[in-house]
């Protein structure tokens, strides 16, 4: 019998042993499910802000042509550039658990970034970043390793969810260096809020907007239920910034400001698409594209996911022209929710 209760508790030992890796690993997981509720944010955020019958601002058709009325969507997301290697279209984001080590990141723009003591400018531990992304690839956007450099070459975003706490954490142009974490900026979301930057104030993209709750994710395109958020879309030059922005990227007269929202027009047909592409395209009917980044004209943000078709996804959104949307009234705001000095609705230059 002590052989037998001694093999048991060998057996159990064993066991815990073997899945102690796996339970380590699940405390950060890349591409891992999101915190409910979805989506991101309250409901009444401007992600989320249903804009079907906001007013179409004077200056559309103005605005559409800088851009170019033939112009057609981009989807900037996808899978792996070649199949099985590092690099990776579309934002990759790590999902972790509460209890991951908080580390201290450095940053250019220190003075408008979170984890910093804006008192003494020195760097404070607050962004979870997985040990993960530090050799492995797919944590990081554009797909190598956070110790491979390529400042100089790649936006290099990193974007943490904190499911225990519904923190979000994004980061611009990083680098791990061989002992610590650098990067361009960097910014803190409670999902649980809507806090918005201060004005002047940049965050991981350039608008000072959040990044992962404007990005085309597979299972919402691929779900059941409709897409009730807006999408993040980048221009090739801006002017200024509007409400829900908080920061300016350029000056250059006749573009789109920061924070300018698209509508598609809801006379477009989309009975020829996809069910798919009809779910993400009627998301931009009724939550429309936000202006968060200076870029390609047109390209549409999602997240790096292997599973998508960008065979079936290219043809698709450039289908979809410039000449196909209309801007909404800069600044636009529910009712509910405009201040009684509408002094978001400016342009700042």
């Amino acid at each position: 019998m002590r052989r037998t209760h001694h093999a048991r508790r060998v057996f159990v030992a064993l066991a815990a042993f073997v899945a102690l890796p796996a339970i380590l690993a699940a405390l950060s997981t890349q591409g891992g499910p999101l915190p409910a509720p979805l989506p991101i944010f309250p409901p009444d955020n401007w992600w989320n802000t249903d804009i079907s019958t906001a007013p179409v601002d004077r200056a559309s058709a103005s605005y559409i042509s800088f851009v170019g009325a033939t112009k057609g969507l981009h989807p900037d997301f996808g899978g792996d550039v070649t199949p099985g290697g590092a690099q990776g279209y579309g934002f990759p984001y790590a999902v972790v658990d509460g209890t991951v080590t908080r580390r201290v990141v450095q940053f250019q723009y220190g003075d408008e970034s979170d984890g910093v003591d804006h008192t003494t400018g020195a760097s404070v531990p607050f962004y979870p970043i997985p040990d993960e992304a530090i050799a492995q690839a797919h944590w990081i956007e554009s797909g190598e390793p956070g110790n491979v450099d390529l400042r100089s070459s790649s936006d290099r975003h990193l974007l943490i969810v904190d499911r225990t706490n519904r923190y979000l954490y994004e980061l611009y142009n990083v680098f791990y260096d061989g002992s610590q974490w650098q990067a361009g900026s960097g910014a803190f979301f409670d999902m649980n809020t809507n806090g918005r930057r201060p004005d002047g104030w940049t965050s991981a993209d350039a608008a000072g907007l959040a990044i992962l709750p404007g990005l085309v994710r597979y299972d919402e395109a691929f779900g059941t239920a409709e897409i009730q958020h807006a999408f993040r879309v980048t221009v090739r030059a801006t002017n200024g910034y509007v409400y829900p922005a908080s920061h300016r990227a350029g000056s250059t007269s006749g573009a789109l400001p920061m924070g300018a929202r698209l509508r598609l027009k809801a006379s477009r047909d989309l009975s020829g698409f996809t069910p798919e592409a009809q779910r993400i395209f009627r998301a931009m009917k009724r939550y429309g594209l936000i202006v968060a980044d200076n870029g390609s004209d047109m390209y549409i943000s999602g997240t790096y996911d292997t599973r998508w078709d960008n065979g079936v996804l290219n043809p698709a959104f450039g289908a979809l022209k410039a000449s196909d949307f209309e801007v909404v009234t800069l600044g636009y705001q529910p009712s509910s929710a405009v201040p009684s000095a509408p002094t978001s609705l400016r342009i700042v230059n």
